[in-house]
């Protein structure tokens, strides 16, 4: 039988684009499933707000998100990618929190380059770290991982801050440095969506 990380690299790695609808509760997990999508995102922002009733503005800590997490990977029986925020601080925390992350029983998680505490990819006021620091969060996730399909995804944030030309140059300098997924948030047409798209 596949694992949840085996079952989402093929997914990934197939032809077809992967639609994985944000979750944040048992509820919208179940109804991701029994809809029939093959994967689900756990959404951070979503996260915030059911548990906390604010935005995802760096007020979930990595405990309250993990234990989220735990939660909804025992209640599904796809594979789930989890919203790691910025890994909870530099690369040593990183290691911990994806070791922590596959303990969970999710199939990956995602580690974006904000500043801490950060915000949420459509909000204002963002800002992001050096590449190089990133790039050193990165291996950490990767070198971290005891299964090797464990799917580490970067993000980066860049856009708001340092526009199109630095995104594509960071989103090559992380999948230089082994991640597995790359994600520019908030681009804010189909142009530059088609850029990252063909470039990186």
């Amino acid at each position: 039988m596949m694992t949840h990380t085996g079952t989402l690299r093929t997914l990934i790695s197939a032809p077809d684009i992967l639609v994985m609808p944000g979750i944040f509760d048992g509820f919208s997990a179940r109804l991701v499933e029994q809809a029939g999508f093959p994967a689900g995102f756990i959404s951070g922002g979503g996260l915030s707000e059911t548990l906390l009733g604010y935005s995802d503005v760096g007020l979930m800590g990595f405990e309250l998100n993990l234990a989220a997490v735990t939660r909804l990977a025992m209640c599904c029986t796809i594979p789930l990618l989890a919203d790691a925020d910025t890994g909870y601080g530099n690369a040593v925390n990183v290691y911990h929190t994806t070791r922590a992350f596959e303990r969970a029983g999710v199939a990956g998680l995602m580690i974006e380059d904000q500043t801490w505490p950060k915000r949420c990819g459509h909000m204002q006021g963002k800002e992001v770290i050096a590449a190089a620091d990133m790039v050193e969060k990165i291996h950490a996730a990767c070198d971290a991982r005891c299964d090797p399909a464990f799917v580490v995804q970067a993000r980066t944030d860049a856009f708001a801050t340092h526009g199109l030309q630095e995104v594509l140059r960071r989103l090559t300098l992380y999948a230089e440095a082994g991640a597995d997924l790359l994600f520019a948030d908030a681009l804010v047409s189909e142009r530059d969506i088609a850029t990252v798209a063909r470039d990186v």
